[in-house]
C-alpha cells in the first residue's frame, strides 16, 4: 500500500459503529471535525479516522469525548465491550495504524515469526494455538487481517525493513511438515527482496542482547522514533527518548550477535535441502 493511500475499513463492524457513534454525537452538540479535534488538542485527521472506523477509539479519548459531548459514558462503555473478533485488539489498533505508514521497521521475535513475514497456512496455524480456542470464523478474519499487513513490504517504496528471528522460531513446525516447508521458502525469497533484511539469532550464544523478549521499533514519515512491546494480553507503544533509545541499543547488539544476512540465508538454504 502507497503510503498516500488511505487504509480500507478493518474487517469487523464494531470499530466503524464505535466511529458512527462519535459522529452522531458530535454534530449533535453542533462541532464540526476541525472544531471537536481543536477542543480536545488533537488532529483533524484523527477525528476523522475514528469517524470512519479506519481507527480505534482510545479509552482515554472516549472519556474525554463523552465529558464534551455530554453523552453520559456511551462511547467509555462501549469501548469497553467491544468483542475480540475484530480484526485487531483494541491495545493494538494505534500500534498497526503506525506500522501501516512507518518508513522504518525494526523487529525482534523469539517465539513466533513476526506477522510481516508469515504464510496465510503459518498464520492459520499460529491462530489456532490460540487459547481460549478461536471459532473459525474468528480466524479466518484474524489471517486475513494478518496478511493484509504485508501490504507494507510491497509498497511502491517501501519501508527499510530488519527482522532478527530466533533460531528456535525455524525449528517450530507449525501446522504441518507441509507449511514448515512453505514457510522456510517463503523467508528464503524475502530474504532478497529490496530493503529488507533477515538475520536469525543462532542456538549456542553466550551473550543475548535482548533476553527481556521480542519488541519493535519503526520509524514514522515525519522521523519520530516509536518501540512497541506485546505481553499476553496487552501492549506497551511510547516515543519516549529514553525508552526507544534503550531498545535501540539491545537492536543494534542484536544486530551484531545475529548471523549476517549472507548467512542467514545460507541456513535457510540448508534447512531446505534437509525437507
Amino acid at each position: 500500500m502507497h503510503p498516500s493511500q488511505k487504509p480500507k475499513k478493518q474487517l469487523g463492524s464494531s470499530i466503524g459503529l464505535v466511529g458512527a457513534q462519535v459522529a452522531n454525537f458530535r454534530r449533535a452538540a453542533g462541532f464540526t471535525q476541525r472544531e471537536l479535534a481543536e477542543q480536545l488538542c488533537a488532529s483533524e485527521d484523527l477525528i476523522a479516522s475514528i469517524e470512519q472506523g479506519r481507527r480505534a477509539l482510545k479509552p482515554d479519548l472516549a472519556e474525554q469525548l463523552d465529558d464534551l459531548l455530554e453523552t453520559k459514558r456511551a462511547l467509555a462503555v462501549a469501548v469497553a465491550n467491544l468483542p475480540e473478533i475484530d480484526a485487531f485488539p483494541v491495545w493494538a489498533m494505534e500500534y498497526i495504524d503506525l506500522e501501516r505508514e512507518a518508513i522504518t521497521l525494526s523487529i525482534y521475535a523469539n517465539q513466533v515469526l513476526p506477522g510481516q513475514l508469515q504464510t496465510e497456512s503459518y498464520a492459520r496455524a499460529v491462530f489456532r494455538s490460540r487459547v481460549p480456542t478461536l471459532s473459525e470464523e474468528e480466524i479466518e478474519q484474524q489471517v486475513a487481517a494478518r496478511i493484509a499487513r504485508q501490504d507494507i513490504l510491497h509498497r511502491k517504496v517501501p519501508p527499510t525493513a530488519s527482522f532478527i528471528v530466533a533460531e528456535a522460531i525455524l525449528m517450530d513446525r507449525l501446522g504441518n511438515n507441509e507449511t514448515y516447508a512453505e514457510q522456510l521458502h517463503h523467508l528464503r525469497e524475502y530474504a532478497d527482496l529490496p530493503g529488507l533484511t533477515l538475520q536469525v539469532m543462532p542456538f549456542g550464544r553466550h551473550t543475548h542482547a535482548a533476553l527481556d523478549g521480542p519488541f519493535v521499533l519503526l520509524e514514522n514519515p515525519d522521523h519520530l522514533l516509536f518501540a512497541y512491546t506485546e505481553t499476553q494480553r496487552g501492549s506497551h507503544l511510547t516515543s519516549h527518548g529514553d525508552e526507544v533509545s534503550i531498545l535501540a541499543q539491545k537492536y543494534a547488539m542484536l544486530r551484531s550477535q545475529a548471523l549476517n544476512p549472507e548467512d542467514t540465508k545460507g541456513l535457510l538454504d540448508r534447512l531446505l535441502g534437509e525437507q
